[in-house]
């Protein structure tokens, strides 16, 4: 048996001998608060099947007390063997019971107990994709095997207890000590599958409102633990919602395929949101307690929007394997943007928040030794796992948005009514969505496919001209070229705009929109044209492909980027640099540079936000060593003007101020940072509130200001789940071998660390300054890399795999290290591990390139 794997085949196998599922699950939850480690869980499933056949039900359970197949008993010792249950002589119908005890969980994967030190209550939620169902109940694992499901829940009489259907009246009775128990028994659900099942309980803030539509009108619900209820911003919330109800109703031509819809906001979640059927479950990071910007709410908004987009995408309609995922999220990223930008007006500026971030996600991604297809071949379960990325999500929206710009918006929504239509309540791969929008466009889409869909890498675009005496265009084509690893160079449909220097700032004055395949591309209706002053290729953002500049747009972008008005254009400007300081074409000191003199003027919240992370990521990784103290000293001194020059409480002067405070290695600036903690000398309208708060109190704890003492007194003032989290983050900051040794031992060697917490722990650990309290632990992350994605499990290994990678100390010695690791440990080692760290070595030797282009000026 393969552990708790997986694989393509054996789940292909397993569709062919079984069919017509039903679940019938109790829950007994009534000791979770009292702090018992299990909870009895009791399935019965019901199925046809092959007569004679053998097969398997997936279970992950502290103890199994009973296995009965068709009436009769088997020894749970013999048929389980701690993953799966061996089902033999199958009837043409069957009965298979199960009772076990499952484990609460603090990994954020199966059902998930937390306890709000704020109320002393406990707090249940599930997390079941990719495979994590088998941990609460008995399953058939895999999306293919869709059915309905029956869950009844007993838990104590004064919580709220939610699941995918829509809440039934409790029915009271007394425990065996008097407790005031109940027991919720919902009604069958529509057909789904296993992952998109969920149960949410506790004593939850409950808040309702009706969403009212053509196709009837449907609950809606917000949920949030007590202590954040103040804080939950319902207007907002409720008003997203119900703009993307009523535009994906519309524009997909098929009803919200549910009854009811509420949105949970659990603690301690690893992810965003999970699109459970219904019950749709988010990180309660998304409630703020303190001030916030703009571009947080339209993040937040946009999760929304991704999640509600699920209940068709993925939901209604599933992929019959993860081979398909992207038939998910790629199609949810898309919409939940498009959604945005055509249903709501407040965040409306989406594609340049999506070109500003997530975006460079897919181009880091897609560079990276792990790429892979959009639709990727997913052999199991540990594939799927990784698969979660840049890819997944930001290449395949961009894919699709290239797909629209090819076919026409019309033309694809009109595809989709007609997918939805054929496939309600199924499952699909991708022909399926292809023969619709084949039907619709009149178009053969195999090729577009074939080179889209089914190959890696990303494409890189550069302009090729030349002018006359005139100054216009004599020649113009545009030059295709593709990594070597993955050669494919694909079609695509984009704009080229010229921009001229005005006295309106750098403006477009024309625009072609081309299609252009191959190697070169000649574009005759460019000649004639006179060259101006910036050719931005790609404009509009129709495709996804890094661009180049040539000498002149450079030199315009690098001198006057703050002069261009348009925030699309200047986004597509921003990573068309970004791509070329990775790429070692510009050097990490003139992108600082140029960040500095140019955010001031950046409109969007989130380009600010991202630019000035990537400018510190400039500094950290990419800049000559020689360089970086006065890079340094540079980017804290303009924040401080920034910080001083923004408009008082705008979302401009928070945005300038944390990263400020994020940047400051100077004494003079400590000083001012553990002013502003104690009230003095802050800027006119910045608050400093809880979240403020802690951002000062890890900032100052990497300076060595605050000591351990220091972070205990702040916890008084803050005696919430978030506070605890910051201050493991605060702890793990601070410059001593005796605070990385505590918070290694936390985040690595215990197994009974919440998850929230050891991730906080890890975003603490490593601190640039600390470079030499950093290097003992290359050689104990590596020992550590053989096991720990199996023994803390795939969501806490993964932040360990991945955050406390050495990629932060740059240096000759690291990537050496990593490299004989690699080859002495690759046949060893699970799947996961090698990817990532293999990811890790390849950012350290893009860094290494960085740094001796820098080098050079």
């Amino acid at each position: 048996m393969p552990g708790t794997n997986l694989t393509r085949n054996e789940a292909r196998t397993r569709a062919g001998l079984i069919s017509d599922v039903s679940y019938a699950i109790e829950l007994d939850l009534t000791t979770a608060a009292a702090g018992a480690p299990t909870f009895a869980s009791t399935t019965v499933l019901t199925f046809a099947a092959e007569p004679g056949a053998s097969t398997f039900a997936d279970l992950i359970a502290a103890s199994v007390r009973e296995v009965t197949l068709n009436g009769k008993s088997l020894d749970p010792d013999s048929v389980y063997d701690g993953a799966r249950i061996q089902l033999d002589g199958l009837a043409e119908r069957n009965e298979l019971r199960v009772v076990a005890d499952c484990t609460y969980s603090r990994t954020g994967e199966g059902l998930h107990r937390s306890v709000d030190p704020a109320d002393k209550e406990t707090y249940l939620y599930t997390q079941f994709e990719v495979p994590d169902a088998r941990r609460v109940f008995t399953t058939f694992e895999q999306p293919d095997l869709k059915a309905p499901f029956t869950f009844t829940v007993s838990a104590p009489a004064r919580w709220v207890v939610i699941s995918n259907s829509p809440t039934p009246e409790p029915t009271p009775y007394k425990g065996e000590n008097g407790e005031e128990l109940a027991r919720w028994e919902f009604a069958p659900t529509e057909r789904m599958s296993t992952y998109i099942t969920a149960v949410v309980a506790g004593p939850y803030h409950v808040v309702t409102d009706v969403y009212e539509g053509p196709n009837g009108s449907y609950p809606l619900s917000l949920l949030c633990r007590p202590s954040l209820a103040e804080h939950l911003d319902t207007e907002d919330l409720f008003q997203v919602t119900k703009q993307g109800f009523e535009l994906f109703e519309r524009a997909f031509g098929t009803p919200y395929p549910f009854h009811k819809y509420d949105q949970a906001f659990v603690p301690e979640y690893n992810m965003g949101a999970m699109e459970n059927a219904g019950c749709v479950t988010l990180r309660d990071e998304y409630i703020f307690r303190s001030r916030t910007t703009h571009a947080e709410l339209e993040s937040r908004a946009n999760t929304v929007l991704h999640e509600l987009a699920h209940m068709w995408f993925g939901d209604l309609v599933t992929m019959t394997w993860w081979d398909d995922l992207w038939l998910n999220e790629s199609f949810a990223e898309w919409a939940s943007h498009w959604a945005q930008v055509v249903a709501t007006d407040k965040y409306n500026g989406a594609w340049t928040t999506f070109c500003n971030a997530r975006k460079n996600w897919a181009y880091r991604q897609d560079q990276l030794p792990s790429t892979h297809p959009i639709a990727a071949d997913m052999v199991d379960f540990h594939a799927v796992e990784v698969n979660f990325d840049g890819i997944t999500y930001a290449k395949g929206a961009s894919a699709l948005r290239q797909l629209v710009a090819f076919v026409g918006e019309d033309t694809f929504i009109a595809a989709l009514k007609e997918y939805f239509a054929d496939h309600a309540f199924g499952n699909t791969e991708l022909a399926d969505l292809l023969k619709p929008l084949e039907k619709a466009s009149g178009r053969d889409l195999d090729d577009w496919t074939e080179r889209w869909l089914r190959t890696a890498g990303v494409n890189t675009l550069r302009a090729d001209f030349t002018v006359d005496e005139a100054g216009a265009f004599k020649t113009f084509a545009i030059e295709q070229t593709a990594a070597a690893a993955f050669p494919v160079l694909r079609p695509h449909r984009l704009a080229v705009g010229l921009y001229r220097t005005t006295d309106a700032g750098l403006v477009r004055t024309e625009r072609f929109e081309v299609d252009i395949d191959g190697p070169r591309t000649e574009l005759a209706e460019l000649i004639g044209a006179q060259q101006p002053d910036l050719v931005l290729l790609n404009d509009d953002d129709l495709t996804y492909a890094k661009i180049r500049l040539d000498e002149r747009s450079r030199a315009t972008l690098v001198d006057s980027i703050d002069q261009l008005p348009d925030s699309l254009a200047r986004a597509l400007a921003w990573g068309a640099a970004w791509d070329m300081t990775r790429d070692a074409e510009m050097p990490a000191s003139q992108y600082v540079g140029m960040v500095l003199r140019g955010v001031r003027a950046e409109t969007d919240l989130t380009g600010v936000r991202s630019l000035l992370g990537q400018a510190t990521s400039a500094i950290n990784s990419y800049a000559a060593p020689e360089n970086r103290a006065d890079l340094r000293t540079q980017y804290e001194q303009t924040l401080t003007e920034l910080v001083a020059g923004a408009e008082a409480g705008s979302d401009h002067q928070l945005a300038f101020a944390r990263a400020y405070i994020a940047g400051v290695f100077s004494a003079a600036g400590a000083d001012q940072l553990a002013a502003w903690l104690d009230g003095r000398d802050l800027p006119a309208g910045l608050v400093v509130d809880n979240d403020l708060r802690w951002t000062l109190i890890v900032a100052l704890s990497r300076l060595g200001r605050i000591d351990a003492d220091g972070i205990e007194d702040e916890l008084t003032r803050d005696t919430t789940i978030t506070g605890q989290e910051r201050a493991a983050q605060a702890r793990a900051a601070r410059p001593s071998a005796e605070a990385k040794a505590e918070a290694w031992q936390l985040a690595v060697e215990s197994d009974d660390t919440p998850n929230e917490t050891q991730f906080r722990t890890i975003l603490g650990f490593q601190q640039p300054g600390q470079e030499e309290l950093l290097r003992p632990y290359i050689g104990k992350y590596l020992a550590a890399a053989k096991d720990v994605y199996t023994r803390l499990g795939s969501s806490m290994g993964e932040n360990v795999l991945v955050y406390l990678s050495p990629r932060n100390l740059p240096e000759d010695s690291t990537l050496e290290a990593l490299t004989d690791w690699l080859d002495t440990e690759a046949e060893s080692v699970d799947a996961p591990t090698l990817r990532y760290v293999g990811e890790a070595r390849a950012d350290l030797v893009r860094a290494l390139d960085a740094q001796r282009r820098d080098a050079v000026g």
